[in-house]
């Protein structure tokens, strides 16, 4: 695990004081400039508001790990499926964070475990770029002189012996079926899967019409993990509420309840850097006429 990733699970920053316009006003051009990188850098962590969707997808991870946790073979996965800034990644992250600390404070005089592993699926990625991203994770050596078997071993290997509970397999929409080389690593995946004794969870753009569901090999797939979809919100009680929490945070020069319409990326372009420097947002609200 890298040092930004347990960062992540390791706890929630402590938001800075926010100051008073009378306040703000008494402030020396260094001492406001101190003041606004503290407040910027609080929300550059992408603190996560516990919306339904999250919610959602944590309850059927831990349900689908109490699930698989004296499975034999034929664990349970959970597929996370939905358009672009719908939240997919946030929410599967989420479900590791607490499964994390959870298994610290069961083992806490065991400093070795590994409860979670977290991988991207590459573009074009090949069976063995697969592996290699598990044993990345695991910081294990990946030397061009070992095999395919070498590093699956090595990678089934660690896992069992650091009690790996839960593997977050993101970007998923990256492989194809109708490739060989994506019919490989979806076996891959497959066999990690079988050997590696955890939960599953995948996270990708569309999966339920994607090609990883079709033919036999997604006829398994299918079979075999829970489907959750994301959506944009609809413009309603989940959408104000998530706005009225973000209002209580450390955003400063705007007027409340004046967000509840559409979020900050609506009204300034997704793709805008001011946007982008803005608290985690989910996608604009749909309205109904």
């Amino acid at each position: 695990m890298t040092i930004s990733e347990r960062r992540f699970v390791d706890g929630t920053p402590e938001p800075t004081t926010r100051l008073l316009p009378a306040e703000l006003r008494r402030l020396s051009a260094t001492e406001r400039g101190l003041y606004d990188e503290a407040r910027m850098d609080h929300h550059a962590r992408m603190l996560v508001v516990a919306t339904s969707f999250v919610e959602k997808t944590v309850t059927c991870g831990r349900r689908l790990v109490l699930l698989n946790r004296h499975a034999i073979s034929a664990r349970r996965g959970l597929i996370v499926s939905g358009l672009p800034g719908t939240g997919k990644t946030i929410a599967i992250t989420q479900l590791g964070r607490p499964h994390e600390l959870l298994d610290r404070a069961r083992h806490p005089r065991v400093p070795d475990r590994i409860p979670v592993l977290y991988i991207t699926v590459p573009p074009a990625a090949t069976a063995r770029m697969i592996a290699a991203e598990f044993a990345r994770f695991l910081g294990l050596p990946i030397r061009s002189r070992l095999n395919m078997t070498d590093i699956i071993e090595a990678v089934v290997g660690v896992c069992t012996d650091t009690r790996t509970g839960l593997v977050l397999v993101d970007e998923i929409h990256n492989i194809s079926q109708t490739t060989r080389s994506g019919a490989e690593v979806s076996d891959t995946l497959k066999y990690f899967s079988e050997r590696i004794p955890a939960t599953f969870v995948h996270a990708g753009i569309g999966v339920e019409e994607s090609e990883l569901l079709a033919g036999t090999r997604g006829a398994q797939i299918a079979g075999r993990f829970t489907l959750v979809p994301t959506r944009p919100f609809p413009f309603g009680t989940d959408w104000k509420g998530l706005v009225a929490t973000l209002e209580l945070g450390q955003l400063d020069r705007y007027l409340p309840a004046t967000c509840t319409a559409s979020s900050p990326a609506h009204r300034t372009g997704s793709d805008s850097p001011a946007s982008n420097a803005l608290p985690r947002w989910p996608q604009p609200p749909l309205r109904t006429p």
